[in-house]
């Protein structure tokens, strides 16, 4: 594996085999080229720290709204109608009995208490979390703008960059949020000059993204699959 194509001081082109069949034709037996480095860390900008976006969480906030608001009416119209001498509803009877029958290690009580402590936690993460993990956040330059950037957005530039790149057959990027991962196709050049100039270009166009944190760069190439 080379070194990045940023430090072409240190860089050593993995060595290809070549073969000279009868016809006279070179084939390069060399069929995957790939390299991983992490991004040069951004100064701070006068505008201001670019966090992330915080998601509202509006359908888990109404979902548990209308869970909490529908059990407090019901049980409120069911402790009124007793204090005005009328019989309890039935299910308030029959959950009385039952719970008042069964004991702490009965299976549907820890089942039910795991339950309820799972859903308690789940809602503590997502109030605890930020979300929107498809939104990328962009460098604050104006202290008053914030902007974002959708990750399949970001993955389609770079898959545009990509493709311009000679002996690129086909390209796919998967967008994170720390690493974008490229894996291309490249069915003439020497491999390691291809992912060469896909490191430049790719990290070239990871800068100009404009994004707070930019993420590091993973870059494989390979051979087409042979058919038959």
């Amino acid at each position: 594996m080379s070194e990045p194509h940023d430090q072409p001081d240190s860089t050593r082109r993995l060595p290809t085999v070549e073969s000279v069949p009868a016809g006279g034709v070179r084939t390069m037996d060399q069929s995957a080229s790939g390299s991983s480095y992490e991004p040069v860390p951004v100064p701070d900008r006068p505008g201001g720290r670019a966090g992330r976006f915080w998601s509202q969480r509006r359908i888990p906030a109404a979902l548990v709204a209308l869970v909490v608001l529908g059990g407090a009416g019901l049980l409120l119209y069911d402790v009124a109608a007793v204090r005005a001498d009328h019989p309890a509803m039935r299910w308030r009877r029959s959950l009385a009995d039952d719970l008042a029958s069964r004991h702490l290690d009965d299976v549907w009580v820890l089942a039910g208490s795991a339950a309820a402590a799972a859903l308690g936690l789940w809602l503590l993460f997502l109030s605890l979390t930020p979300g929107l993990r498809a939104l990328l956040p962009m460098r604050r330059d104006h202290a008053g703008v914030r902007a974002g950037l959708d990750r399949n957005a970001a993955a389609l530039v770079l898959r545009d960059r990509a493709v311009e790149v000679s002996g690129v057959q086909s390209v796919r990027v998967r967008m994170g949020r720390r690493k974008a991962t490229v894996r291309a196709v490249s069915h003439f050049r020497e491999l390691d000059d291809v992912r060469a100039d896909l490191d430049t270009v790719l990290g070239t166009g990871l800068e100009e993204l404009g994004l707070g944190k930019p993420p590091g760069l993973s870059v494989h190439v390979r051979r087409p699959a042979k058919k038959g």
